[in-house]
């Protein structure tokens, strides 16, 4: 009963400490939002990118009450969120920096829209790696591995159909949503950096993951 009773207490001060970063990074992420709103290179193509941001934001603000994700977790939702909304506020294809990396380097193309590709993978591997090891009998294994890395996958694939059906419908005002730049294996490419961000997540972010559920209560020994 002691022992209960001291990781129950430890598991709450735990809980208590951690709104203090949570707070700090929805602060943030609201100023990026503010940010990126004010003056983008386009209205329609801000919102469609930031779509998924405003979506994500109130899914968590709706569930944290009764399912508070790890730290780790909000920790790289936010960054991958400053990520779409960059891109939201410039247009994936004339991100100011990479820009001047295609210049100086002459790359071609601004590859900004591949990183944003790369997190498409790599965060939410660990998003979908924390719901299904906390609400599915999968453990840690290559199963899980497996399931993780098809999710990814299935919401890169389902993101490319997005944009295509955004394409048909508005016509060419769904090119610089679309940032294809020119390359007729844009979509094959962004899918492929999803699935390569995916396996990534999971290799290098795997332990520390763990760690981060064992600080909720989570047990995520085979």
């Amino acid at each position: 009963m002691t022992v209960c009773a001291g990781r129950d207490g430890l598991l709450m001060n735990n809980r208590r400490s951690d709104r203090a970063l949570h707070l700090v990074l929805l602060a943030g992420l609201a100023s990026f939002f503010v940010w990126s709103v004010i003056r983008p290179h386009d209205l329609f193509t801000w919102f469609l990118e930031a779509l998924p941001v405003i979506a994500g934001v109130l899914i968590l603000l709706l569930s944290y009450k009764r399912f508070r994700l790890t730290n780790l977790a909000y920790v790289l939702i936010c960054i991958h969120a400053i990520i779409l909304l960059v891109g939201a506020h410039h247009t994936y294809a004339r991100m100011p920096v990479f820009d001047w990396l295609r210049d100086t380097f002459d790359l071609g193309r601004n590859h900004y829209d591949r990183i944003g590709h790369i997190a498409q993978g790599f965060v939410p591997a660990i998003l979908a790696r924390e719901v299904l090891l906390r609400t599915s009998p999968l453990k840690k294994g290559k199963w899980l591995f497996f399931i993780v890395v098809c999710i990814c996958l299935a919401i890169s694939a389902s993101y490319e159909l997005f944009e295509w059906l955004v394409a048909v419908v508005t016509g060419t005002a769904a090119d610089m949503f679309l940032g294809t730049q020119g390359d007729v294996w844009d979509t094959q490419k962004d899918m492929a950096l999803c699935f390569f961000g995916a396996v990534v997540a999971l290799l290098v972010l795997g332990r520390a993951h763990d760690r981060s559920l064992g600080k909720i209560g989570v047990e995520t020994a085979i």
